[in-house]
């Protein structure tokens, strides 16, 4: 199942939340520990230092002008190139663990006809920058125009500070939600060979794979912030929608399932989950803290078991086309 690579030792579940009857206190410890820490709270902070320093003033964002929104670009690209970067780096060019708990172990491609230049990491960083970035950028921009303007809902922290922090822990199930539906959609035939399939050419992911898309994808994957334009929020929270959806799938991706730091400090960084996805295509579609793949059986826990049933799933329907 993992071509030789790293098997995390217990299966995947669903986060605590979702139990029956409640667990309050291990649903509180998962929001804590799993949802936020270490990797969200990152990204509310990059998104609080963002909107103090890195973010053109309000006055400025009341026209639609090329020139802020080229900042917004800058300043995404450079967050983006430093976590994927040194992940890339730490990982793939120093390696500075080896193998230890990478996935798949086999190493990115550096000379494959399905890449740019044959090299599977300068294809990645391509389409994340070139693309990605601009595209997030765009909504992103546009989000703020708005909100800045008034043509969509809004809030204050000095007003709503309850509602704005709940609404910091709903942009990580707003955005797993929304990854499931834009990602099942990108799976029916014509979108999928249309711009999808350049995705899935990275069966064996790395720290660039997580935004490495064609540009109709990306315009549908951070459709995300459309959210915000119902909802009211604040700038913070569009950048953490932001983030997150562009940052976070460079640790997702990173094809391992932990990061070792001088020896004894471990990060968790891969997702076992999303990489089940790369490796068959056909199960976890979603993400953990939604667990929507429950409800469609496409749930993959990473046991031999649920191997079985996704084999004998995919026999079933390979027999009933054929039959037609």
């Amino acid at each position: 199942m993992s071509r030789g690579g790293y098997q995390p030792p217990d299966p995947i579940e669903a986060p605590p939340l979702y139990d029956w009857p409640p667990r309050p206190l291990a649903t509180l410890r998962w929001i804590a520990t799993g949802l936020l820490f270490p990797w969200g709270l990152f990204f509310i902070g990059l998104a609080a230092v963002s909107w103090a320093w890195l973010t053109p003033g309000v006055d400025t964002m009341r026209s639609l002008s090329p020139g802020w929104m080229v900042l917004v670009w800058l300043r995404n690209a450079l967050f983006l190139t430093a976590v994927a970067g040194t992940l890339h780096w730490w990982l793939y060019i120093r390696r500075a663990q080896g193998g230890d708990y990478k996935f798949n172990a086999r190493w990115l491609a550096t000379d494959s006809r399905k890449f740019l230049w044959g090299n599977q990491a300068r294809d990645n960083v391509f389409w994340s920058i070139a693309s990605g970035v601009t595209v997030w950028s765009l909504y992103e921009s546009l989000t703020l125009w708005a909100w800045v303007n008034g043509h969509i809902p809004g809030r204050e922290w000095g007003d709503s500070p309850v509602y704005l922090a709940a609404m910091l822990v709903v942009v990580f199930f707003w955005g797993t939600a929304h990854f499931y539906a834009n990602h099942r959609l990108l799976h029916w035939d014509p979108l999928y060979f249309a711009a999808h399939e350049l995705h899935h050419r990275n069966a064996n992911t790395g720290p660039w794979t997580g935004i490495s898309m064609h540009p109709i994808e990306h315009v549908v994957y951070f459709s995300v912030f459309l959210f915000w334009w119902v909802v009211p929020a604040h700038p913070v929270v569009f950048m953490v929608t932001g983030f997150f959806n562009g940052i976070s799938p460079s640790a997702t991706h990173s094809g391992f399932d932990e990061l070792v730091l001088g020896g004894r400090f471990r990060l968790t960084a891969g997702d076992q989950f999303h990489h089940l996805h790369h490796r068959y295509f056909e199960v976890n579609y979603g993400n953990t803290p939604t667990p929507i793949d429950k409800l469609f059986d496409t749930w993959h826990d990473g046991t031999p078991e649920a191997h079985e049933r996704f084999r004998d799933r995919r026999r079933a329907g390979n027999a009933g086309r054929r039959a037609r």
